[in-house]
């Protein structure tokens, strides 16, 4: 992991893709991004998670009070997170915008190309696939609400793959990887939800994490670089 940020309240760390945000069940699934930085900050606690597969930015606290702060900012939707993702095929805009796609983010820490005319939405409920876990999956009678904006970046006709930006409106589990395959559009690399594909890793990558500091109320913006 890399370190991007660190000060007396809070960590933002670079997770690799391969490594447990948190532990998990059996001895050979404690290494974690967590225990890692509890070796360095002891008092460093968990806010939100990444899947093992996904790379990139992840806010860590320091301390219980802070980690209440930033646990409350994810719940009110106050912190802007931006993945970049490569798709199987060709995803492109509706010729009209899916509705409302505006993000509930202050305006001070959002981007200067957040127009919702350049952006779609996926509007579809997710459930936990039980019987299959951990995947998740589209369920319009008993999933919870669960919205993602996306726009394509590039789009290469030799591989037939188009990158796209993705800002997860919800937080539920696996929503970006469950919404763009229920587009018809898996993420290249992604074989819990798709036929493997040859890829190196899941093609998913959190990119850009800005939110307001819990103890000065400074707004802070963390990018890191897609790795593929």
């Amino acid at each position: 992991m890399v370190v991007v940020h660190e000060d007396a309240h809070l960590l933002v760390l670079d997770k690799p893709s391969g490594l447990l945000a948190v532990p998990g069940r059996g001895p050979d699934r404690a290494d974690c991004l967590s225990a890692r930085a509890q070796q360095r900050w002891p008092d460093a606690l968990i806010v939100h998670r990444l899947d093992q597969a996904t790379s990139g930015l992840i806010v860590l606290a320091r301390g219980i009070d802070v980690q209440r702060c930033l646990s409350a900012a994810f719940a009110e939707r106050r912190v802007h997170k931006r993945y970049e993702a490569l798709v199987h095929g060709q995803m492109v805009l509706p010729a009209v915008p899916d509705g409302d796609a505006t993000q509930a983010t202050s305006p001070d820490i959002a981007d200067d190309d957040d127009r919702a005319s350049e952006w779609a939405l996926i509007d579809l409920p997710l459930i936990v696939d039980w019987p299959r876990r951990p995947r998740s999956k589209v369920d319009p009678l008993l999933g919870k609400p669960s919205r993602t904006r996306w726009r394509p970046l590039a789009y290469d006709a030799a591989t037939h793959t188009t990158r796209v930006a993705l800002e997860p409106i919800t937080g539920r589990s696996h929503q970006l990887r469950v919404h763009l395959l229920a587009q018809g559009h898996p993420i290249v690399g992604d074989a819990l939800y798709d036929a493997p594909d040859q890829a190196p890793r899941l093609m998913l990558h959190a990119c850009t994490l800005a939110l307001r500091h819990p103890v000065t109320d400074a707004p802070l913006r963390f990018a890191s670089a897609v790795p593929f």
